[in-house]
């Protein structure tokens, strides 16, 4: 059956949740979570030189990756991410034509190749069709950002979100360095390190209490 095409409108920023088949494991150790980081950033381009597989096995390719950012355009802002061991969270603001969804899917496909080329697993990995939720004001915004970020913590995979290596919170913190950042929130988002550490403290356990409750209401 075909897919209906999303359209997704350039300048305009999007929640998108890509979640694995039946909550398949896709994500086993931090070599496959940081394989999607450089995805993220590879992708990222108006213009691709050649097939991810053939970039990430250089030796040099954190040099590759950042000359190939610097000389060429943009396809989108991440604004925040974050990967869990069954799927992960992005806020993207395209900056092209369909660039949210052309992104989308050379990730998805990207990593779809390389875990069942490793696993020797055949058949789709993802879900047929990423969701995606407009994201209206600067305020749902903010709340979003934090709701990602504290994904891992009500998760319990960690006690504190900055422990988790796999999102962008620490870059909200301004603990990462220049040429390893991912993000670009600084048009939509004015971040106050202290503070928005603060803001994110807070909502820790509510957000556990309600995990709870929705477990308990699905079973």
């Amino acid at each position: 059956m075909p897919q209906r095409k999303i359209h997704l409108e350039k300048g305009k920023i999007y929640h998108i949740l890509s979640k694995s088949i039946a909550g398949f494991k896709i994500f086993r150790d931090n070599s496959e979570y940081i394989r999607m980081k450089y995805l993220l950033k590879y992708y990222n381009s108006t213009t691709i030189p050649t097939k991810f597989s053939v970039f990430f096995r250089q030796k040099n390719k954190e040099q590759m990756l950042n000359e190939h950012s610097r000389k060429n355009k943009r396809l989108l802002e991440i604004i925040s991410y974050c990967f869990m061991p069954t799927h992960i969270h992005l806020i993207l603001k395209g900056l092209e034509d369909n660039a949210i969804s052309v992104f989308v899917k050379n990730i998805l496909s990207s990593y779809s190749l390389y875990f069942n080329a490793k696993t020797k697993r055949k058949g789709p990995l993802w879900q047929s069709r990423f969701d995606n939720i407009l994201v209206e004001t600067d305020e749902q915004l903010i709340h979003l950002s934090r709701y990602i970020h504290l994904n891992p913590v009500t998760a319990y995979l960690v006690d504190k979100p900055e422990d988790w290596d796999f999102s962008s919170y620490r870059e909200f913190l301004g603990e990462i360095e220049e040429n390893e950042k991912i993000c670009n929130y600084s048009d939509c988002l004015d971040i106050i390190p202290t503070e928005y550490k603060n803001f994110v403290n807070s909502q820790i356990n509510y957000q556990r209490e309600l995990a709870e409750i929705k477990r308990l209401w699905l079973e």
